[in-house]
């Protein structure tokens, strides 16, 4: 299935998390600058440097992925929403767990967010199943469905409420491509190059393989920033995305 994301090029499309200790994270965001279009801030970095780190990363010319995975009751979510919006992200994250009441109150809050800013409004994307997390982990938490049902079923609930699309691990991006159609976000984590290291992932794919099965957007993280030369990193992952 063709998607509307395909008129990008891969290489543009590729997200650098930048989960690491700060001083670190920012050197590497300046290295790339004008190679990487899109960089992450999780919790780690967004709870040492906050919104500043956002706005100094937009005058870098990023495009921001704002990943703190909301999780509250909807006036709230609705608020941290509004908040994160009005920065200037471009993509913000919730958990689909929180239902979908919750799920319409951050894009309300991210709609107005940005009409505060006067910026577009961010891509709002719920978070399926972490990528982390295996079937035993599933079932620890309660969920007796296999991985593959609960993240289709979770992104069914996310379309339902109106956000932009979904996170899930590569290994779901074709069926969530069928499910969801051409012009959802579907944002993949957990993707290795060949021979790297899983780390903690526990569904992964290469990245062109990733965007070969439906994903608008992939992830990649320690391949890059904990390579010895993180520019060369990028351009070898960019390389073979097979545009």
């Amino acid at each position: 299935m063709l998607s509307r994301f395909d008129e990008t090029p891969r290489r543009e499309r590729v997200i650098i998390a930048l989960d690491c200790e700060a001083d670190k994270a920012l050197s590497i965001a300046y290295q790339l600058a004008g190679e990487a279009t899109w960089a992450k801030i999780g919790m780690t970095l967004y709870y040492a440097y906050g919104t500043d780190l956002v706005r100094m990363l937009k005058a870098r010319g990023y495009k921001v992925f704002l990943d703190l995975k909301f999780h509250d009751i909807p006036h709230q979510v609705e608020g941290a929403a509004r908040s994160a919006a009005a920065t200037g992200a471009d993509m913000l994250t919730m958990h689909t767990v929180g239902g979908r009441d919750m799920m319409e109150a951050a894009q309300r809050g991210a709609i107005a967010g940005a009409a505060e800013a006067g910026a577009d409004v961010p891509a709002t994307l719920g978070i399926t199943v972490l990528t982390s997390m295996s079937q035993d982990t599933l079932h620890q938490v309660g969920v007796e469905r296999p991985v593959e049902s609960q993240v289709l079923a979770m992104a069914s609930l996310a379309s339902e409420s109106g956000i932009s699309g979904v996170v899930a691990s590569p290994r779901e991006a074709r069926p969530l491509r069928e499910l969801l159609g051409p012009d959802a976000f579907i944002v993949t984590p957990g993707v290795r190059p060949q021979g790297a290291a899983m780390g903690d992932q526990t569904r992964v794919a290469t990245p062109k393989d990733a965007f070969d099965a439906g994903a608008s957007h992939i992830v990649v993280g320690r391949p890059i920033t904990d390579a010895p030369d993180p520019i060369a990193a990028f351009r070898r992952i960019a390389d073979g995305l097979g545009d």
